[in-house]
C-alpha cells in the first residue's frame, strides 16, 4: 500500500474527519475551526497536527495567526489508493462470477 497507514489511523477519529470537514471549504483558524466542535481549541489543535504528520493539511502562519487548509496532495494520494483498491476489488469480484 503506497498511502501511509497513518493516513487511515488519523481518519479513524471522529473529530478529526469533523476537522477536515471543516477545511473543506477552505482555509481556517484553530478558532473558527473549534467554534463548530465540541472540544476544545487545544484539543483541535492536536486533532490538526496529527492530520498534518498524516499529510492530510497544511497550515501557514498569518501574523499571529495559523491557519490550516487540505492538503491536496495528501488527498490526492488517498484518492488514488482507494480508486485502484476499489478496481481491483471489483476485478476480482467480476473474475468469480
Amino acid at each position: 500500500m503506497s498511502t501511509n497507514v497513518f493516513v487511515w489511523d488519523a481518519l479513524g477519529d471522529w473529530t478529526r474527519r469533523q476537522v477536515l470537514e471543516g477545511l473543506r471549504a477552505g482555509p481556517r483558524s484553530v478558532g473558527e475551526l473549534a467554534a463548530d466542535l465540541p472540544v476544545s481549541r487545544p484539543a483541535v489543535s492536536q486533532h490538526l497536527r496529527i492530520l498534518k504528520e498524516a499529510g492530510l493539511v497544511l497550515d501557514r502562519k498569518a501574523g499571529t495567526r495559523r491557519y490550516y487548509e487540505v492538503d491536496r496532495r495528501g488527498i490526492a494520494e488517498l484518492r488514488d489508493w482507494l480508486d485502484d483498491f476499489w478496481g481491483e476489488a471489483l476485478e476480482a469480484a467480476t473474475s468469480t462470477d
